[in-house]
């Protein structure tokens, strides 16, 4: 008997037929199947780029959001307000003129306090910052045998409006609250007694600045 022959091998599987293009009525061929892969992918890696961006730019405001809400931002109530009329009995020992440091209502407080060495002008003063009820500045500058190179650099060399009598004293009035660019110097006030020249300027209004300038003048006439 003759050997009984082998079977076939089984299929390497069914091969897929070429995409057909509908456009052109035949099968592909591997360079245009090539090109449409390639095509497929770039846009693929656009669109996911794309993705990724906007994903980036979502997480970016979240966080910027939560500094907002989470950083602590300083406040009125959190100024560090400063015990001005101690530091004035400390600072007393170092000049032989009277440091004017007025005892000012409730609701008014201090920021800074302190002896300013002399600079250019030669003028050694003494300085507190008010800070007024209603949050607004007014500083108190206390030139000891001042020159009025002194008083200009104070005022911004800016040119004086009027003046008043107050407490006793008159006291020239540099009003330029309309002007730009004043800052904290908007409004000013300056009278001069004996070795003292003190220059008051600010933000506040005309009765808070009357307040001090009346509790200072009654300390310059002691």
């Amino acid at each position: 008997m003759s050997a009984t022959p082998p079977p076939p091998p089984p299929p390497l599987g069914k091969q897929r037929a070429p995409r057909v293009v509908a456009e052109l009525g035949r099968p592909e061929t591997p360079s245009e199947t090539a090109a449409r892969k390639a095509a497929s992918s770039r846009a693929h890696r656009e669109n996911q780029t794309a993705f990724n961006l906007v994903i980036a730019i979502g997480v970016s405001v979240v966080i910027v959001v939560l500094l907002v809400l989470v950083v602590v931002r300083p406040g009125s109530s959190q100024l560090k307000s400063v015990d001005y009329l101690k530091v004035a009995s400390q600072a007393q020992q170092q000049v032989t003129t009277s440091l004017v440091a007025p005892a000012m209502p409730s609701g008014w407080t201090s920021n800074r306090a302190e002896i300013k060495p002399a600079g250019s002008d030669g003028v050694q003063s003494w300085y507190v910052g008010f800070v007024t009820p209603d949050t607004q500045f007014i500083s108190l500058t206390q030139g000891f045998k001042a020159n009025q190179t002194w008083v200009s650099n104070q005022l911004g060399e800016r040119d004086k409006t009027s003046s008043t009598s107050i407490g006793g004293l008159s006291w020239t009035i540099y009003d330029h609250r309309t002007d730009d660019g004043v800052g904290n110097s908007a409004y000013a006030m300056v009278t001069t007694k004996g070795d003292s020249t003190v220059v008051l300027a600010g933000t506040a209004t005309d009765a808070e600045f009357r307040l001090l300038a009346k509790r200072s003048a009654a300390q310059l006439e002691r």
